[in-house]
């Protein structure tokens, strides 16, 4: 009898492994508490939803998924933290997430070191860019880049005959990726920036930058940021009397915006992804239909009451189904799984139609955005 409880406790420490492979670890750090919140929070619900929604599904190959979930408050040393502990202690398989380029910035070299993939949701360019910015060989990101923003908004602003233009660009690692491109691709498109202003992503005024760059006497304005600093700038615009029309970046195409700008966000425009727009999309379009059921999904958890959809909203859902459709096909071997992740080609998904390649960790293009601009109170496609 001995021998047979011993047996059985033996069988039973043998299973205790088992059971824990049964389930697929996943980190997911945002920006929950600091200045992104209205980002990371949403991003975070988005995260979970998927999630629940492919392990009511079966989950991958049979195994459940357990997200493990962070808060990084916007601080690039506890993004770092975040990170290590989701390698060494929890060992996640892969990371989502941060929220802020310069926390994505701080976790490069950790995951580089941990061998563990990350697709970041971050705007900046530079957590996929090499050389002086470090290794990008374990970081990918969903979002556009800034550089394909960059390149929507120069062919619009070309098309309109819009080509001297005064810059105001946040002093923060997005905004200065964002002048950083408008520097290097205006002679392409013929874009002259007359004036460069920065300021404060938690500036509450920008009026001196504006009259600065009034006196350059631009046919339009581009701002550069994330955040409140958008709408105040527009209503520093509308206070000023200035009637040159306003271009803001991608990170502001948002129902937020519209709130806090008030009558002065009437006919900003802004690249955005295709998701501020759905119902618009020609039925020909691939990622209508995935668009749409995106919503109904995000509507009927009643997330749209606090956190109304806005062009980030899909950012969180791409970067697991990169992660998801990479172990379906590769396992969850970390090398294996990385070269899967760079091997992605034609996913359809929330924010764009992904090609990866070694070389390009994003794998958006320009077509995967859209020129909105604020009518009525709402976004529309810009005319």
């Amino acid at each position: 009898m001995r021998k047979i409880f011993g047996l059985m406790a033996g069988l039973m420490l043998l299973a205790a492994p088992a059971l824990a492979e049964d389930t697929i670890k996943l980190g997911g750090f945002f920006d929950l508490s600091g200045r992104a919140s209205f980002i990371g929070t949403p991003s975070k619900l988005v995260a979970e939803m998927l999630v629940d929604k492919i392990n009511a599904e079966g989950g991958i190959g049979g195994k459940k998924i357990e997200l493990i979930i962070a808060d990084t408050e916007g601080d690039p040393a506890k993004a770092a933290n975040i990170a290590t502990k989701f390698i060494h202690k929890d060992k996640v398989v892969a990371i989502i997430g941060p929220t802020l380029t310069d926390t994505g910035m701080n976790v490069k070299k950790i995951v580089d070191s941990g061998k563990t993939p990350i697709v970041m949701t971050v705007g900046g360019d530079p957590v996929i860019m090499g050389g002086k910015f470090g290794s990008f060989e374990w970081v990918f990101k969903s979002p556009q880049r800034s550089k394909i923003a960059v390149e929507r908004l120069f062919t619009y602003l070309k098309d309109k005959g819009l080509t001297k233009v005064a810059l105001l660009s946040a002093d923060d690692g997005f905004g200065k990726d964002g002048l950083r491109w408008m520097e290097q691709l205006g002679p392409e498109f013929g874009i002259e920036i007359l004036a460069k202003e920065s300021f404060g992503a938690r500036d509450t005024d920008m009026t001196a930058q504006l009259t600065k760059a009034r006196n350059a006497n631009p046919q339009a304005y581009l701002v550069w940021t994330t955040g409140p600093a958008g709408p105040i700038a527009a209503k520093n615009i509308a206070q000023l009397g200035i009637a040159e029309p306003l271009f803001q970046c991608h990170g502001l195409p948002d129902p937020k915006y519209v709130e806090l700008a008030g009558p002065a966000s009437e006919g900003n425009r802004m690249p955005a992804t295709k998701l501020m727009v759905a119902d618009e999309l020609p039925d020909t379009d691939p990622q209508k239909a995935v668009i749409q059921e995106f919503i109904k999904l995000y509507n009927e958890k009643g997330y749209d009451k606090q956190f109304p959809i806005n062009t980030h909203s899909g950012y969180a859902w791409d970067a697991i189904m990169l992660i998801v459709k990479a172990i379906e096909k590769a396992g969850t071997e970390p090398a294996a799984l990385r070269a899967e992740i760079e091997k992605t080609q034609n996913y359809v998904g929330i924010s764009g139609v992904y090609n990866l390649t070694p070389e390009d960790h994003n794998g958006l293009d320009v077509n995967s955005m859209v020129m909105v601009q604020v009518k009525g109170g709402t976004f529309v496609m810009a005319e």
